[in-house]
């Protein structure tokens, strides 16, 4: 495993992190295609032994069952690291309950929030606490401060964003240097072969201000891993992920995905990893794994160097895609 510095901070990552958005009760939330505790834990339990210390999930996966599992099952393989190695990202904002304060980034759902993440994961602090997505109802100054005091308490170690626009993003980064407060060091973008929106403003900043970068769907959702319209549990109930890709603009790179592969003899999911890890502005991509060969071949990504005509073959077929993924 390859570890990195993250961002502008001293704390080092792994090169990828394990997704835990796939571990969950399925009878919880709206993510019917989820592993249960006992088909979750060996995946955790292959991440560590692969070297990965970076695990990131969200107070929504399955309704808290996804921090629920994985912090049980890190507690469970405690032999085998020590606590302060690990970085563990949780992130708030969506449903939790449905009422008025049961959602979104003011202080009074924040401090609640936190709370219950740390109760569910059963730890005494969060490494990187995340904004899941853009709270259009709270002010960004309230919405800071909070996320400062956490900072300030103890329990939380650092403060991230997922996606959202760059202005925002901006916006919430100033704001917080302008008072005083705990700036945010990491953004969780939608970016992928299919979808390269976030090179046109997101990467840039991040670039500038030394944010580091993790994006999600490094993969597609496994688009870019198997043929055009494969269909598996998750992609038949994905409702979310139905939106993100179109075949009349996408399917062609799949297919150069599955070209380049086949030249190298390679599973496409190690061209298309190595595509996003190649970008020096990513940090560490977050994978999910779901199937025994998941974890390998992300790691088995990390050692691939895409020559000059490769790159260009995976990226000519592009073309400009609307924003999806932001509430």
């Amino acid at each position: 495993m390859k570890y990195v510095r993250f961002g502008n901070t001293g704390m080092q990552v792994s090169r990828l992190s394990l997704g835990c958005m796939s571990y969950g009760e399925s009878a919880q939330g709206s993510h019917a295609w989820t592993l249960d505790e006992e088909a979750s834990r060996p995946f955790i339990g292959q991440a560590l032994e692969a070297g990965i210390n970076f695990f990131d999930t969200a107070n929504v996966y399955s309704d808290g069952s996804s921090e629920e599992i994985l912090g049980r099952a890190l507690a469970d393989m405690s032999g085998t690291y020590e606590r302060q190695d690990l970085v563990i990202a949780t992130k708030a904002c969506g449903m939790m309950r449905p009422t008025r304060n049961g959602r979104g980034l003011s202080r009074k759902a924040i401090m609640n929030e936190v709370d219950n993440s740390l109760r569910r994961l059963g730890m005494d602090y969060i490494d990187l606490y995340q904004i899941h997505r853009w709270d259009h109802h709270t002010p960004i100054e309230e919405t800071m401060e909070a996320l400062n005091d956490l900072v300030r308490s103890g329990k939380v170690r650092y403060i991230g964003a997922s996606s959202m626009y760059a202005w925002q993003f901006s916006k919430a980064l100033y704001t917080s240097e302008l008072r005083g407060w705990t700036k945010f060091v990491s953004m969780q973008p939608h970016y992928n072969l299919i979808n390269r929106e976030e090179e046109r403003e997101m990467l840039p900043l991040c670039d500038d201000q030394g944010i580091a970068v993790i994006p999600w769907s490094p993969m597609a959702r496994g688009v870019l891993t198997r043929d055009w319209g494969t269909e598996t549990t998750r992609s038949e109930t994905d409702e979310f992920g139905k939106t993100l890709y179109d075949e009349s603009s996408d399917r062609v790179i799949v297919e150069r995905v599955a070209e380049v592969a086949e030249a190298r003899g390679v599973p496409r999911a190690q061209i298309a990893l190595a595509w996003v890890l190649k970008n020096p502005t990513i940090t560490a991509p977050i994978i999910g794994a779901t199937k025994d060969h998941h974890i390998s071949d992300a790691v088995a990504a990390l050692d691939i160097e895409l020559t000059a005509d490769e790159i260009t073959k995976l990226e000519e077929p592009y073309v400009p895609h609307p924003i999806v993924g932001f509430a």
